[in-house]
């Protein structure tokens, strides 16, 4: 997992939240706590979204679907690609350095208005 630095987390969810709105969503909540910041929408389709990024930086996206019927579901044609970390906790925390999004220096020059 990259790792997202405080400094960073809140043009993540901005980048997220101004995609989900030029989708259709709508918006339905916004966290704006300082270590634990999200975002939920939900489409015109009932699903139902967030974003949510936790303390120590580990980016979460949970979708709950309107009520489906049953179906078999195939295994997966493929298996991960994304390395894990030889020393993983149980909670994987986030390993992987990324210019952009690991910097400890608040982004310059974007608008971060929701």
């Amino acid at each position: 997992m990259t790792v997202v630095s405080v400094q960073r987390r809140g043009s993540l969810l901005g980048v997220v939240d101004r995609f989900w709105r030029k989708s259709g969503y709508r918006m339905t909540a916004i966290n704006n706590d300082v270590d634990v910041p999200a975002i939920y929408a939900r489409t015109d389709d009932g699903f139902q979204v967030g974003l949510i990024v936790a303390a120590q930086g580990q980016v979460h996206f949970d979708v709950i679907s309107p009520c489906v019927r049953y179906s078999e579901v195939a295994p997966s044609a493929r298996q991960a690609t994304a390395p894990l970390d030889p020393e993983a906790e149980v909670i994987p925390r986030p390993h992987i350095h990324s210019d952009f999004w690991s910097a400890e220096a608040p982004e310059v020059g974007v608008a971060h208005g929701r």
